[in-house]
């Protein structure tokens, strides 16, 4: 009887939702520019505000001749303040916590959520769940078990700013209704060792009825295949009420036929866009591609074209002045204290009405050896076309130049593991290669021009990707291994599991 009153108040919840975010969709240009002109009058007498002549912003365009591009390099000044406990620097107050993520060049990295900035975070999950429930008109699996596989929940204190990964932090703000339903065991999420602890969620979930199951790709992959060797069975078998997966952090697409074998049935998926600065869109419908930003969640965004990012007069487009179908680079303010910042993600508008995006790449991983600019979405792209016309299977992959052959030209080197290798790969590897030609001109002219060769293809053994991550501590989580580089620093580690 519970269960069936929580089915129906969720029906009823999702409807009224989906009808009230039906304004923010079609006000989404005033909506931006009265955000930021609030953001702005809020934090006008923190050091940063000071510093950056808020009293005198007025407009969109005042904003951008004070306030330049940062990255948390430039911001790190700032945030180290913060860390020792002073307020009114980048926000009004300290924040509420610290997410801490693993970067590339500035080691450890502490974004600030705020009290104010916290509520979106769980809005934005509830949203995506809420327009799928009105869509589909069931709300079946909140009778069921629902597992979130993340990071541990365990927080520790700077100077009273509570600090974990994003996923731990959100542990603590799952709704009451929900935790009851809510698995693993929160002994079991505290486990740091990933792959014990994936072990352990197996052993407490694969008797129980789950409906909903949420994390990024790679780490769903390796729960569904440790729960078919123990039990020799598909996924749906093990789970018949599976209703629903949602999934972010790295696009889907690649994932996708892999997830499909494994399942062995028809489970919804649905894609967002979280990350410890924000949560900054969801897929609204889950027939369709595309996810929905959210331009009223406390996030002020501006879009770099991404030919002219890094540039010193590289324009900073709001959103009434994107155009469909280019890449940019996304820029954030948001109501914890981050101003104009990059967050190296690279974005592209698929619809104005509503606004909605693809995530396209990282502006940090590309291939560009010689000056081709290859982007994450290129090679996916090119993959997905290519496995329509040479059917396999692929796990992962990775891409590096290779500039110093021991002989003959440069060319592109891909590591893939296969879960099904193609019944011809040299047929493969052409597909492959003509399919990128087509999507990056510079790329193209390369290989016409002889500067390049045709790329190389270098099979992986079976969970080479996933002992790469072991080794390097980056198993499990958050942790995702880039698909581009523009050095062989993956590539040589990952070159002792070719086959």
């Amino acid at each position: 009887m519970l269960n069936f009153l929580k089915k129906n108040i969720a029906l009823v919840w999702a409807k009224r939702h989906v009808q009230k975010a039906q304004q923010f969709k079609q006000n989404a240009p005033k909506d931006q520019e009265e955000l930021l002109l609030s953001l702005v009058n809020t934090a006008k007498k923190t050091l940063f505000g000071r510093e950056h002549d808020f009293e005198n912003i007025r407009t969109i365009q005042d904003f951008q001749q004070r306030v330049p591009v940062s990255d948390y390099e430039n911001l790190k000044p700032y945030i180290e303040k913060v860390k020792k406990g002073q307020s009114n620097i980048l926000w009004t107050d300290i924040p509420q916590y610290f997410a801490k993520t693993s970067g590339t060049t500035s080691g450890s990295k502490y974004i600030p959520i705020s009290k104010e900035g916290m509520p979106y975070q769980i809005a934005g999950a509830q949203s995506a769940l809420f327009h799928y429930i009105a869509k589909k008109n069931n709300a079946d699996f909140v009778q069921g078990k629902m597992i979130f596989l993340q990071g541990s929940p365990e927080l520790k204190e700077i100077y009273g700013i509570q600090t974990g990964r994003l996923s731990g932090i959100v542990a603590h703000h799952i709704p009451d209704y929900l935790q009851k339903n809510r698995l693993p065991t929160w002994k079991t999420n505290m486990m740091e060792d990933w792959e014990a602890k994936v072990d352990k969620i197996v052993e407490e979930t694969e008797k129980e009825n789950m409906t909903l199951i949420s994390g990024i790709p790679p780490w769903l992959i390796m729960y569904f295949e440790k729960l078919i060797e123990k039990n020799g069975k598909k996924i749906k078998e093990i789970f018949p009420n599976l209703q629903l997966i949602v999934t972010g952090g790295v696009n889907y697409d690649p994932y996708k036929d892999k997830m499909q074998e494994l399942l062995g049935g028809n489970v919804d998926i649905i894609q967002t866009f979280p990350a410890s600065e924000g949560f900054f869109a969801f897929q609204d419908d889950y027939t369709r591609e595309g996810l929905l930003l959210l331009t009223n969640h406390g996030i002020f965004y501006e879009f770099i074209p991404l030919e002219e990012y890094g540039k010193p007069d590289a324009r900073r487009l709001t959103i009434k002045e994107i155009e469909l179908n280019k890449d940019y680079a996304l820029i954030l303010t948001t109501n914890s204290g981050l101003w104009a910042y990059s967050i190296g993600d690279v974005i592209r508008f698929i619809s104005k009405d509503p606004y909605k995006i693809l995530v396209s790449g990282r502006t940090k991983h590309f291939t560009s050896a010689f000056g081709e600019h290859v982007i994450a979405f290129e090679v996916e792209e090119s993959i997905k076309a290519t496995l329509e016309n040479h059917p396999a299977q692929i796990t992962e992959f990775h891409l590096a130049p290779q500039v110093n052959p021991e002989e003959g030209l440069p060319y592109h080197e891909w590591f893939i593991e296969f879960e099904k290798q193609p019944e011809d790969m040299e047929a493969f590897r052409t597909e492959l290669d003509n399919q990128l030609r087509k999507r990056n001109t510079y790329y193209d002219d390369l290989i016409s021009g002889n500067i390049l060769q045709r790329l190389k293809i270098s099979p992986l053994k079976k969970n080479a990707f996933h002992e790469y991550a072991k080794s390097e501590g980056k198993l499990g989580g958050q942790n995702k291994i880039p698909r581009l580089a523009n050095d062989r620093k993956i590539a040589d580690l990952l070159k002792i599991h070719k086959l």
